[in-house]
């Protein structure tokens, strides 16, 4: 299967497309197993380093995973744009304590774009994308996580964030788990004291700060955010499903046959509103029988043209027997710039951005 999906960038910006077959989404390599990245820090005589990830040199494919997690979280960065000159967040010294992933990235660039000075750490041993951490700590964050870390390093790493030293003190905790609060309140409790707020996102935190203000120990403030509207009704539904949201996006499904029946009742049970091209009548009637919107569309099926008059962030799959139902060979053009994402992923250049699964 493959995939193409535009991205709006300024005007003296080019655009890009990325072409994605296969089914490993996922980079991996043998440098999981062995020795923790720690060790070799502290083995080298750095005990304290500015960053710690499994392989800087993956920092390439992580801030492409970041580029396109920026696409599908407009809100945030419309955030960004507007704030980013005013610096509401100058003085904030933040340690982060949460999953390490595109979508994180893009929450820490923003807090940093926004003035604040962040450490982060991971909450999950399992859950860092390496490639991400290699990012956030190549553009220059100081960033404290890998992808199978060991209990040790894994308050190794949150420690790291929370130590006080001469150019740092924390005085905001954003926190998953509530690993960052419990240790810096066990370990570093003078320097808790510059605690401004906290800021906790699961169950389990709150939990644990529930405890801690029954016991008298929580003297700064917290600040529920598992329990708000936007996390209990839309965050902890709808994305924990897909990597790309489905919820709400339109979807045009060309020929309702026994396949496309197939990926109409998948773009359905995710949540998107479907549409149904089909010529045959017994097929189109069908389809309106269950329950789906049938359009008409022009012949060709899909070529460059309705490609570049299609919406920001749309993607192109083909279920068919090849690519002559989207008219790929139309993009393979001078004015296009291919370039090599990961492992059968292309990023095709121009004014214009999609990804072709």
């Amino acid at each position: 299967m493959e995939a193409l999906t535009e991205v709006k960038k300024s005007k003296a910006s080019k655009k890009r497309y990325s072409i994605i077959s296969g089914s490993d989404f996922w980079s991996s390599s043998d440098e999981d197993e062995g020795v923790q990245p720690h060790e070799k820090a502290i083995a080298a005589g750095q005990p304290n380093p500015a960053y710690c990830v499994r392989n800087i040199e993956q920092h390439a494919f992580g801030r492409r995973e970041i580029e396109i997690a920026e696409q599908e979280m407009p809100g945030i960065m419309a955030l960004r744009a507007r704030a980013k000159d005013d610096k509401p967040l100058k003085d904030a010294k933040v340690v982060g304590c949460t999953h390490i992933n595109a979508q994180t990235a893009v929450l820490i660039e923003t807090l940093a774009a926004l003035g604040a000075t962040v450490r982060w750490a991971a909450c999950n041993i399992y859950s860092t994308q390496n490639e991400v951490a290699a990012a956030l700590a190549h553009a220059g964050y100081a960033i404290f996580a890998w992808r199978g870390e060991s209990e040790e390093a894994f308050w190794w790493c949150i420690d790291q964030c929370c130590t006080p030293t001469a150019t740092w003190t924390p005085n905001m905790i954003l926190d998953d788990g509530g690993d960052a609060t419990h240790l810096m309140l066990k370990k570093h409790a003078a320097a808790f004291k510059h605690i401004k707020g906290i800021v906790e996102e699961s169950v389990t935190g709150v939990h644990r700060l529930y405890q801690l203000s029954k016991a008298g120990k929580l003297c700064v403030p917290a600040m529920n955010v598992n329990d708000s509207v936007t996390k209990t009704k839309f965050d902890n539904l709808y994305s924990c499903r897909t990597d790309l949201m489905f919820g709400g996006k339109q979807s045009v499904v060309c020929g309702y046959g026994e396949v496309g029946k197939g990926c109409c009742q998948a773009l359905k049970a995710l949540g998107c509103v479907v549409y149904v091209t089909e010529i045959d009548p017994i097929c189109a009637l069908q389809a309106a029988m269950d329950g789906f919107r049938v359009v008409k569309l022009n012949e060709g099926v899909v070529t460059r043209e309705h490609m570049e008059r299609m919406k920001n962030g749309c993607v192109v799959c083909n279920m068919g027997h090849s690519n002559t139902e989207v008219d790929v060979h139309a993009l393979r053009t001078p004015d296009l710039l291919w370039e090599r994402v990961r492992s059968q992923v292309l990023d095709i250049i121009n004014d214009w951005i999609m990804y072709w699964m």
